[in-house]
Formats: C-alpha cells, structure tokens, sequence
C-alpha cells in the first residue's frame, strides 16, 4: 500500500507543476494533490507506513 501511496503522490506532484507551467487543470490537481497529501500525513502518524 506505501509503494502505491508514493506513487500516487509523485504523479500528483507532477501534475501540479505541469498545471503551474501551462494553466491547465485548475482546481482538480490541487484538490488531489491536497488529499494525497492529508493521506500520507495520516499514515506517517499512525505508524503503518513501511518502507
């Protein structure tokens, strides 16, 4: 699931600067990008993060 998580992450991250480049996508990306964001919070704090 952490791998997944990552992943998820780094492709929401890349989106997002894409999206401040070219002005495309609005506020899609960075709700997702927020989101993913709480979730890898959320597991950091509860310790079931394993890498």
């Amino acid at each position: 699931m952490g791998r997944i998580l990552w992943g998820i992450i780094v492709v929401l991250i890349v989106l997002w600067l894409l999206g401040l480049v070219f002005q495309i996508g609005g506020g899609l990306i960075h709700t997702l990008l927020i989101i993913a964001g709480i979730i890898f919070v959320v597991q950091l704090i509860s310790g079931k993060r394993s890498m």
